[in-house]
């Protein structure tokens, strides 16, 4: 049964996050959590947050067992992004873009679905 969790529009740019979210694709979710927590990025505190609400749906809504479940599939898609200016010298404007992400982290415990 797979389970998963998105937060939408995280303040953070999807090239840095994805650096963090390599690290964990494919571990169990106790290793991915560990990982998580001695990595000391912004990324990896948004993604872990995300992962928790990932297990918390597998274990409340499916009924899947923690010490099973695997990071089957975790991706970072662009967001928004939030054009905002900067002055610069010779009275020069430059544009600075703040990016935002989407994060999604799936987790399975490799058990087909009855119907």
């Amino acid at each position: 049964m797979e389970s998963y969790a998105i937060h939408k529009s995280a303040m953070i740019a999807p090239r840095k996050a994805r650096m963090t979210l390599d690290l964990i694709r494919g571990k169990d979710v106790a290793s991915a959590l560990a990982i998580l927590e001695v990595t000391n990025t912004k990324a990896s505190r948004l993604i872990k947050k995300v992962l928790n609400s990932a297990i918390a749906n597998a274990v409340n809504n499916n009924g899947a067992k923690e010490d099973a479940l695997v990071v089957s599939e975790c991706f970072i898609n662009p967001g928004p992004v939030y054009k905002r200016i900067k002055f610069a010298s010779r009275g020069n404007v430059d544009r600075r873009d703040k990016r935002t992400s989407h994060i999604t982290v799936k987790v399975s415990d490799n058990v087909k679905e009855a119907n």
